[in-house]
């Protein structure tokens, strides 16, 4: 769990990550989606570090900007709750947890080029 996530849950914050590179997944509707991953993301109000990864999606808010491996990057983003893990009714298997993640990030800037 990222417990100093937690203690923000539902707030809206200034972020800053570095970019290491970008993927794909597959959404609900099975199609691939775009996403941009970010390392040692810390909490620019207190400069602690909250978690050391997290994935986004590709938004337009990343489209616009050119970055590269290194790159240092600075977004608000809100602290939102999910739910994580495997669930299979028919076994009788329950194995979910909360854990928090940064989710609509916005006012995206790249700080540092690399």
């Amino acid at each position: 769990m990222r417990a100093a996530l937690a203690k923000s849950k539902g707030d809206r914050k200034r972020f800053r990550g570095i970019f290491v590179r970008t993927g794909k997944k597959t959404n609900y509707h099975g199609y691939a989606t775009d996403t941009i991953l970010l390392r040692d993301i810390a909490d620019l109000a207190d400069n602690t570090k909250v978690t050391d990864h997290a994935w986004f999606t590709f938004t337009k808010g990343f489209e616009v900007l050119s970055f590269h491996e290194g790159d240092i990057i600075e977004f608000d983003a809100r602290v939102k709750e999910y739910k994580k893990g495997y669930v299979n009714k028919k076994l009788q298997m329950a194995n979910r947890k909360t854990d928090y993640r940064l989710s609509h990030p916005t006012k995206i800037v790249v700080i540092k080029k690399n």
